[in-house]
């Protein structure tokens, strides 16, 4: 059990409780003294709430004593994704454009943690309207990479992809439409799995959207995923009810023999490649093919057109939503953002058609590019993580989404994509390696990054608050 709470395993945690050698008071109070320590350079949370906290941890500790815990994670501290309801709290999307107004019922990933009993201490932070790959928001304060205070996070789960890297607890829930659970996981070392299109329920639903966990371990995330798949009737797009052993993602490097692996370079659209990034992906390709994996490279199948027709079609739905806010809302929502919609102004009802028929293009052509492969592995991003301040990586308003070639094509095409670290910068910045398999192979994907996650070079100490 590692003697710093906070730093220790959902698996760990609950192993101690199950044994009587931990209370979860003990473990919560550790976890909201290391948030202090933190948050004033990461400002990674929203609605932090420590009373609450004890309480829940509290009733879980009496639980746990009477031998009738709710559930695997019970009394384990978890945050969720602020645009994911809980009931009583308000809904800003990181926008200070929104009226706020306390939700009536937790989302379906806060109800079914909330259910099996994990103590939901806050919910981590999030740019205006989801739509940037930074911790900039109009509503929250700037959010910080704890690798690197001059950096983002990444988005638009910036404060939970900050939050699982500096500690805050081992469970955390973003959402992910092009990106968002990936790009902050690999700029900020962690793991994450975007599942298939409707394996975790959420509400609303929309083409490409999903929650998933974000932990600093796959066996955290595949405890998670126990929970969180749970059937909710509120998504239309909820994947039928289906008995998958999570537990059985635990496999040794063997499990890697004689798997079909494509290995994806080059995005096809976008910015380039950074070299160091370049350098990592293709050092775990070896480590693949040193395990038996047959790995070949693929060639891009991704286009400008496909990524500018998503772009196009998002600014409209941006644009629409903006004019539906009284003036004084619009002039609150961050200029960026503000800029980006507005530019849709003009778009004809064929040039919205045309970018709207690029989503189902994406997916043609991703599902094609995967077809002869197990899994694909690629980079999460193409670049390191952007300064703090800026709201994209190119920041321009009219080439947002440059980022975005590796991970949007898996959104599109439903398939479940992991972001898991596979090196470091010169600079001691961490990158993330993307690894996608077929539509429903979510556990595959997850047995994949396990025997990845032992294979891999050894991984750095977590970054320190400062002054530690």
């Amino acid at each position: 059990m590692n003697h710093e709470l906070h730093a220790a395993s959902a698996v760990e945690l609950v192993a101690a409780y199950r044994e009587g050698k931990l209370s979860p008071v003990e473990v919560v109070q550790d976890v909201l003294e290391q948030v202090a320590r933190w948050e004033p350079w990461l400002q990674a949370t929203y609605l932090l709430n420590p009373e609450s906290a004890l309480a829940q941890a509290r009733t879980s500790e009496a639980r746990w004593r009477s031998g009738a815990p709710l559930g695997p994670l019970d009394g384990v501290p978890a945050t969720i994704k602020e645009n994911i309801a809980t009931r009583g709290d308000p809904l800003p999307a990181g926008t200070a454009a929104v009226d706020l107004k306390a939700a009536a019922v937790d989302g379906p990933p806060a109800a079914r943690l909330r259910e099996t009993g994990a103590v939901i201490f806050s919910k981590t932070t999030m740019p205006d309207y989801g739509m940037l790959s930074s911790g900039l928001s109009s509503f929250h304060t700037l959010a910080r990479n704890p690798w690197d205070l001059s950096r983002t996070p990444g988005g638009s789960s910036a404060g939970a992809g900050a939050a699982a890297a500096a500690g805050y607890g081992p469970l955390h829930v973003g959402t992910d439409i092009g990106g968002s659970l990936r790009l902050p996981a690999g700029w900020c070392g962690i793991f994450t799995l975007k599942p298939s299109l409707g394996r975790i329920p959420i509400d609303p639903p929309y083409m490409g959207r999903a929650a998933g966990p974000m932990t600093r371990t796959v066996a955290d995330s595949a405890l998670m995923m126990q929970v969180l798949s749970r059937p909710d009737v509120r998504d239309s797009m909820n994947l039928p009810p289906n008995d998958i052993a999570w537990s059985s993602f635990d496999c040794g490097p063997d499990h890697l023999k004689g798997l079909r692996i494509g290995l994806l370079l080059e995005a096809g659209c976008g910015l380039p490649v950074d070299p160091e990034i370049r350098a990592a992906v293709e050092q775990a390709a070896r480590l693949f093919e040193q395990a038996g994996a047959v790995v070949e490279p693929m060639q891009p199948f991704m286009t400008q057109a496909m990524l500018d027709g998503m772009d196009h079609l998002w600014r409209m739905r941006s644009h629409v939503d903006l004019q539906a806010l009284r003036p004084e809302q619009r002039a609150r929502v961050l200029p960026y953002i503000r800029d980006w919609a507005e530019s849709a102004a003009g778009f004809s009802g064929e040039h919205i058609f045309r970018a709207f028929s690029q989503f189902h293009t994406t997916r043609v052509a991703a599902v094609a590019a995967c077809a002869k492969f197990d899994y694909v592995v690629s980079p999460v991003a193409p670049n390191m993580p952007a300064a703090a301040e800026d709201p994209s990586p190119t920041n321009d308003p009219m080439r947002p989404l440059e980022h975005i070639g590796f991970t949007v094509p898996f959104n599109m095409s439903e398939q479940p994509a992991a972001s898991i670290n596979c090196g470091y910068s010169a600079a001691g910045l961490p990158i993330g390696l993307q690894i996608a398999g077929q539509r429903f192979d979510d556990l595959g994907v997850l047995r994949v990054s396990r025997a990845f996650e032992q294979i891999r070079e050894a991984q750095r100490p977590w970054p320190e608050p400062p002054g530690a």
